[in-house]
C-alpha cells in the first residue's frame, strides 16, 4: 500500500499490530538520521508526567518532556526550529534542528525568547543498529510517511496523533483509528 523508503525527516507511523509494544504501541516517530550504521528518532506523542523545570532546575518556564523511546532514557534530548538562535544544532530536515548548545537553549526559554512551539524535549530516544528499521519495515511493523507538518511538527504534541495519522491513511486503518488502545478490553 505505502512503499516510501525511509528518510531522516521522515515520521514512522507504529502499524496496529504493535499493540503488544509497550514502547512504540500507537507510536508516531519522527527520524532525525537513517544511515547504513542505523537510525535514531524520536516518538512525538508520549507526554510524560515531567515538565523541563523537574530535570532541569535552571529552567523556570514549564514545558513538557516526553518519552523520546527506550534507549537511555535517563539522557535529555531536544527537537527545535530555531537553529539562529541554539547554535551548534543538526538539521535533521524541512526547518527541524536537533540538539545544539545547552546553555544557551536554558537563557533563550527563561528569557522567552524560545516558547513551546518552537522546542520539544524528550527523555531517551528511539534508535534501530543497521538494517534493523529495515527489517521492521519488511515485518510490516511501522509506515514510514513524508512530514508534511515541516517544522511545526513540534506542535504536535497530542495523544491522538497516532489515530490522526491513521485516519488519513485511510482504507482498514480508519477502524484502528477508532479501536481502543486495548482491543482485550473492547
Amino acid at each position: 500500500m505505502i512503499d516510501i523508503k525511509p528518510e531522516k525527516g521522515q515520521l514512522l507511523i507504529a502499524e496496529p499490530a504493535l499493540t503488544g509494544d509497550v514502547s512504540f504501541n500507537r507510536s508516531v516517530v519522527l527520524l532525525a538520521e537513517h544511515n547504513a550504521e542505523g537510525s535514531v528518532g524520536f516518538i512525538l506523542n508520549k507526554p510524560l508526567e515531567y515538565q523541563i523545570g523537574d530535570l532541569v532546575p535552571e529552567i523556570k518556564i514549564p514545558f513538557q518532556v516526553f518519552n523520546g523511546g527506550p534507549v537511555e532514557q535517563d539522557n535529555l534530548y531536544f527537537i527545535h526550529k530555531v537553529p539562529h538562535l541554539i547554535s551548534n544544532s543538526i538539521e535533521i530536515s524541512d526547518g527541524i534542528f536537533w540538539g545544539g548548545e545547552f546553555d544557551i537553549t536554558i537563557n533563550l526559554i527563561n528569557n522567552k525568547v524560545i516558547s513551546e512551539n518552537d522546542i520539544r524535549f524528550f527523555l531517551g530516544y528511539s534508535g534501530w543498529s543497521s538494517l534493523q528499521l529495515d527489517q521492521e519495515l519488511s515485518s510490516k511493523s511501522w509506515i514510514v510517511v513524508k512530514n508534511e507538518y515541516q517544522s511545526n511538527i513540534i506542535q504536535k504534541s497530542s495523544n491522538a496523533f497516532w489515530k490522526e495519522k491513521m485516519a488519513e491513511l485511510g482504507g482498514n486503518y480508519v477502524i484502528w483509528s477508532n479501536a481502543p488502545e486495548n482491543p482485550s478490553l473492547n
